[in-house]
């Protein structure tokens, strides 16, 4: 019986000595620590609805609507016509016609400012201001050739009703009336020996215009102009001595035609 028990030690420990030691092989694989590509930045992500100021993007309004503000500035040209002119001489005892006298008027151009709010899609209302510089002359009649007569700056804030033909729309051409007021400041009489001082008197009248405003990108547009404006003028040239009574008054239908492009902004 110890013999048998011998022998089962016996061939127990012989298997555990032929039994392969189990060896930890090392890895080759590389580390995915130290060969990992390098992360790409993570682009910051840009506000709901961000969008440039020269960039046309899904969330902007194409066109003009209710609620729009515009303010644009434009190069403008005035054109006074001189439709209709008369003059009259300060004889002492009265006003004696200069008949075939008239008053001419040089045309100008200058920039200008204009404010623009859209009442409904259709109707926006908007007001122009600007100052411009004009040299004035009377021809003809008595006066033979031509007179210099002095220069004045005219400040003639127009207000605008305008009807909106397309809103929503990237062209979108108009049609408007209004009214425009004239203020004549620093006048300066020419120095031809005959006039010392010249006035103007405050004028106004009505006005029509049309033109078209275009979205170049974003809210940046393009928009072209032209007012037809109705406006007599009424003014008086002094002698060179102060105490002498006004010695020519004239009378002048300016109309001036104002012709005007420039670049505006939706805010």
């Amino acid at each position: 019986m110890k013999n048998i028990r011998k022998l089962a030690m016996s061939a127990a420990l012989g298997a555990t000595a032929l039994a392969p030691v189990a060896v930890h092989a090392q890895t080759t694989a590389p580390s995915t620590y130290v060969n990992a590509p390098l992360a790409q930045p993570v682009p910051v992500a840009q506000p709901k609805g961000h969008c440039g100021i020269f960039q046309t993007c899904s969330t902007t309004k194409i066109g003009l609507g209710k609620g729009d503000f515009m303010i644009r500035l434009s190069a403008v040209g005035v054109l006074p016509e001189d439709r209709d002119s008369r003059a009259w001489l300060n004889t002492g005892s009265g006003y004696t016609p200069l008949n075939g006298t008239r008053i001419k008027t040089t045309n100008q151009v200058m920039p200008e400012l204009t404010f623009e709010y859209f009442l409904t899609d259709n109707i926006s209302l908007d007001l122009i201001a600007t100052s411009t510089r004009h040299e004035v002359a009377a021809e003809g009649g008595r006066v033979g050739g031509k007179l210099d007569v002095g220069s004045a700056w005219v400040l003639p804030p127009t207000v605008t009703v305008a009807w909106h033909f397309r809103p929503h729309k990237r062209l979108n051409p108009y049609v408007g009336v209004g009214g425009t007021f004239m203020w004549f400041h620093n006048m300066s009489a020419a120095n031809n020996g005959i006039t010392g001082k010249l006035n103007a008197g405050f004028t106004g009248g009505p006005s029509i215009n049309a033109g078209v405003d275009y979205q170049l990108v974003g809210n940046w547009f393009f928009n072209f102009d032209v007012k037809q404006m109705f406006v007599r003028m009424h003014a008086w040239a002094e002698g060179n001595n102060a105490q002498e009574m006004p010695r020519v008054t004239a009378h002048d239908s300016l109309d001036p035609t104002v012709v005007s492009a420039g670049i505006a902004y939706r805010f």
